[in-house]
C-alpha cells in the first residue's frame, strides 16, 4: 500500500522536494556542494582494496536481480552484482565489518541512506530507469574503471564516464542508462545521502524515506543479504 500510494504520489513529493533543494536540481552536481566526497577520494585507494577483497568473488557480491527482486527488469542475473554495507538506513553488520575502513568511512558521510559496492561484468547494459525520491543524492566513487573500451553512464542527456579515485554525484530521478562495453569488471562505491533541503520538502522527503524503510521492498532485500551470507559461510565450511 506504501509503494503504490508513494508511486501515485511520487511526481508531487518530488516536485514539493525540489521547490525546497538547498542545492541545484541539475542532472549532475558539482561534487564540491558535497565536502564529506573529498574524503572518499583521499581514500580511495584504501576503499579499493577491501573492494577487491570482496567485489571480485563471485559468491561474496550476490546479483542485485537476488538482493532486490524489484531491479530484475533491468539487472541481468550475474551483470550486476552489489556488496552491501548499508541499505536504506540500515547496516549490515557483517559486510561493514568486512570492509572496516570503508564502513567507518562512510558512517562520517552526513545523510546516508546507502552505501555499497556496485559491480558491472563486461559487456553489461543497464536500460533507462530512474531512482525512488528526489530527496536522496547519488555518488558514486570509481575503483576499478577499465579502459580497453568505453564505461559511461547518460543521465537525462548528459553523458559521463567514471574514473578512478574520482567522485561523481548526480540526481538519480532523472531518467539513467549505463553501459560497460568493456572486457573488463567495473566497481564503483555508490553512496545515496538525504539532498540538503528546507523545510517544508525535508519533512516531506523524511517521511517519504521512513515509509520506504518499512516497505517489502526494504524488509526483503535486508532478508535476502542475510541469507546469502548464510549460504556463503556454509560453501566456505
Amino acid at each position: 500500500m506504501i509503494i503504490t500510494i508513494g508511486k501515485a504520489l511520487r511526481g508531487v513529493f518530488d516536485r514539493l522536494i525540489a521547490s525546497s533543494s538547498l542545492v541545484p536540481n541539475d542532472p549532475v552536481l558539482d561534487m564540491r556542494l558535497f565536502p564529506w566526497t573529498q574524503m572518499l577520494r583521499e581514500n580511495w585507494q584504501a576503499i579499493r582494496v577491501e573492494a577487491e577483497g570482496v567485489a571480485l568473488r563471485r559468491h561474496a557480491a550476490p546479483s542485485l536481480s537476488i538482493i532486490s527482486p524489484d531491479h530484475r527488469a533491468i539487472a541481468a542475473p550475474e551483470m550486476w552484482r552489489s556488496f552491501f554495507l548499508w541499505g536504506y538506513g540500515y547496516r549490515i553488520d557483517e559486510n561493514a565489518d568486512r570492509c572496516p575502513v570503508t564502513a567507518a568511512l562512510v558512517e562520517r558521510i552526513p545523510g546516508l541512506n546507502s552505501a555499497f559496492f556496485s559491480i558491472l561484468a563486461p559487456g553489461t547494459h543497464i536500460p533507462e530507469h530512474r531512482g525512488v525520491t528526489k530527496g536522496l543524492i547519488t555518488c558514486h566513487l570509481g575503483l576499478m574503471v577499465p579502459r580497453d573500451g568505453d564505461v559511461r553512464m547518460r543521465v537525462r542527456d548528459r553523458v559521463v564516464r567514471w574514473a578512478e579515485g574520482e567522485t561523481l554525484v548526480f540526481d538519480d530521478t532523472y531518467r539513467h542508462e549505463v553501459w560497460n562495453d568493456t572486457g573488463g569488471t567495473r566497481v564503483v562505491l555508490l553512496i545515496q545521502v538525504a539532498r540538503p533541503l528546507r523545510a517544508p520538502g525535508k519533512w516531506v522527503a523524511d517521511l517519504f524515506l521512513r515509509g520506504i524503510r518499512r516497505t517489502a521492498f526494504v524488509q526483503e532485500a535486508r532478508t535476502n543479504i542475510a541469507a546469502w551470507n548464510t549460504a556463503v559461510k556454509q560453501l566456505d565450511v
